[in-house]
């Protein structure tokens, strides 16, 4: 006897939720059951990120830092980051990379000179949700593309520092004053700079993001990398794709949400309780595996503390 010579397997939206009604005891029958268990899906993929590290969605990203410039944008779907350095003379022969230690908002919002440039050893990461929030805002006067400064008719609501959408170009701002937005950085998040016409609609963009200090300085150029933990692709309209996950979570995909269409299905509710066993086993069983796997050496730090400093 013969092996197939293939190790592809894997399962379609489709087929997931069909495997889990049946655990459930019923069957998927309707256009509804199967909008209903994409939705369940998708809550299941974002309790995953709130249990914990998902090794298959950690990227690594990077971002040019400018002269004078404390506040940049991260990608939409970032959780939150989980290492970060500042690399210095980003080139194949002299490439330095320096640890930058994470702080909190109270930290941060304590320290007194924000403005202060050199090389930056601290970042504060705002972990915002990414939506958009429509004002009554709109331009005082026409911009160019290349304005760096932005007079609105009213900045009442807008935090000191951030992000503002015109048309479909997203910009960041580092002050206020009075009516006007200030040390503007143009088209941010992979948006164009553009020209917008005066009384041109102004939303606030409440981008995750990070904040360093100090603000860079000139004397050489900066690159924040960075490795973020980003949201599991979503299941899609369809029944057709494939999950956005390692093929060995599929267990655990398959039994969760089948606990949650337990709770749904008024026939299933007596399985309950033992599909969410069925569950949390195969959580324990994905989640164990799906870990860093690279040992770890513990020293412990001697002192000594008399006469002389013996």
């Amino acid at each position: 006897m013969s092996t197939s010579g293939e190790s592809n397997f894997d399962l379609q939206i489709r087929e997931i939720v069909e495997e889990a009604f049946e655990r459930c005891g019923s069957e998927l029958r309707t256009g509804y059951d199967l909008r209903t268990a994409r939705r369940s899906l998708n809550l299941l993929a974002i309790e995953w990120a709130n249990r914990g590290i998902n090794l298959w969605t950690i990227e690594e990203g990077q971002i040019n830092l400018t002269y004078n410039n404390p506040i940049y944008p991260l990608p939409i779907d970032t959780i939150d980051l989980l290492d970060q350095v500042i690399r210095r003379n980003d080139n194949t022969t002299n490439q330095i990379d320096i640890n930058i230690s994470r702080i909190s908002v109270s930290t941060y919002a304590a320290i007194p000179n924000k403005t202060t440039t050199g090389l930056p050893i601290q970042v504060w990461i705002n972990r915002q949700s990414g939506q958009t929030n429509l004002t009554t805002a709109t331009l005082s006067t026409t911009i160019s593309a290349t304005d760096t400064t932005i007079t609105l008719s009213s900045t009442d609501g807008f935090g000191t520092a951030g992000f503002i959408q015109i048309g479909a170009e997203i910009i960041g701002y580092t002050n206020i004053s009075g009516n006007e937005l200030q040390n503007c950085v143009r088209g941010q998040s992979n948006t164009t700079a553009a020209t917008h016409i005066a009384t041109a609609a102004v939303s606030v963009v409440n981008l995750p993001a990070i904040y360093v200090w100090p603000t860079p300085d000139s004397s050489t150029p900066y690159t924040f990398v960075y490795w973020r933990l980003r949201r599991v692709q979503n299941t899609g309209d369809g029944g057709t794709y494939t999950p956005d996950i390692p093929f060995r979570f599929l267990p655990c995909m398959v039994a969760g949400l089948a606990y949650h269409l337990s709770l749904k299905i008024p026939d299933a509710m007596n399985r309950t309780e033992i599909l969410k066993l069925a569950y949390e086993e195969q959580w324990t069983i994905a989640a164990g595996e799906d870990r860093e796997k690279a040992s770890q050496r513990f020293v412990p730090r001697e002192m000594y503390i008399g006469s002389g400093g013996y």
